[in-house]
């Protein structure tokens, strides 16, 4: 696994192998094809809250050959360094920046984000944004920086319906090594909100509590687990 400049790492589980494709086939084809440096130039990632754009944008680098520099560059905690974050970059042969709306309006982090466009365009770099929108759909001040992201390789997350969402699930229990019966993944979604976020983290939960007590993940079972979370 990669580790990155700035403190930031990417997560264990945030690999292609833990996320349930439904519907993004053809998204994650081409995000392997930048991983391996197939495809250079600019790829925008626009999907909602919790969708699973982090997780691609981290199983992207995870998946780049050694020999290959990336790193992952979320906006929300580079931001209070300033513009100057972004520094360096262009050295890079792949560069994922998360939360990119961030910028947006801004005309010194626009700025920066222009030249880090041009410097890994003329390098042969390649450059994965990721936002809720479409860059279309965002206030940018510079019209240059519009007008390149407008022009580059656009996807749009499928959200997961419910039966994908319980596929995801039990996909990622599967991976940690246990089972989540398909009766358990429905009764959370039925009393927790139904973003992949909050699940996961429901998940990881019942997880480290059915490993320290011995026990199968049941209705009962989580039932007392959150029970006890929710008055701690």
């Amino acid at each position: 696994m990669h580790q990155l400049p700035l403190g930031l790492h990417l997560a264990d589980r945030a690999v292609f192998a833990t996320f349930w494709p439904h519907g993004n086939e053809q998204l994650l084809e081409h995000l392997r094809e930048v991983a391996r440096g197939g495809t250079p130039g600019m790829t925008w990632l626009a999907g909602p809250h919790a969708s699973g754009k982090s997780h691609l944008l981290q199983a992207t680098c995870a998946l780049a050959p050694a020999s290959r520099r990336c790193g992952f560059f979320p906006l929300a905690q580079l931001r209070a360094l300033g513009p100057a974050a972004l520094e360096g970059l262009p050295r890079l042969d792949l560069v994922c920046l998360d939360d990119v709306q961030l910028a947006a309006g801004n005309a010194h982090w626009e700025e920066a984000l222009f030249g880090l466009y041009r410097e890994l365009d003329e390098s042969g770099g390649s450059l994965i944004a990721a936002a809720p929108e479409r860059p279309t759909l965002l206030a940018w001040g510079l019209n240059d920086l519009a007008s390149r992201f407008a022009a580059a390789t656009i996807h749009t997350l499928r959200p997961l319906d419910e039966a994908a969402q319980r596929d995801a699930l039990m996909l990622r229990a599967k991976v940690r090594g246990f089972e989540l019966p398909e009766e358990v993944a429905r009764w959370l979604q039925r009393r927790y909100p139904r973003d992949m976020a909050t699940l996961y983290q429901l998940l990881d939960t019942l997880d480290s509590a059915a490993l320290i007590a011995q026990r199968r993940l049941t209705v009962p079972f989580i039932r007392s687990v959150l029970l006890r979370r929710a008055q701690s």
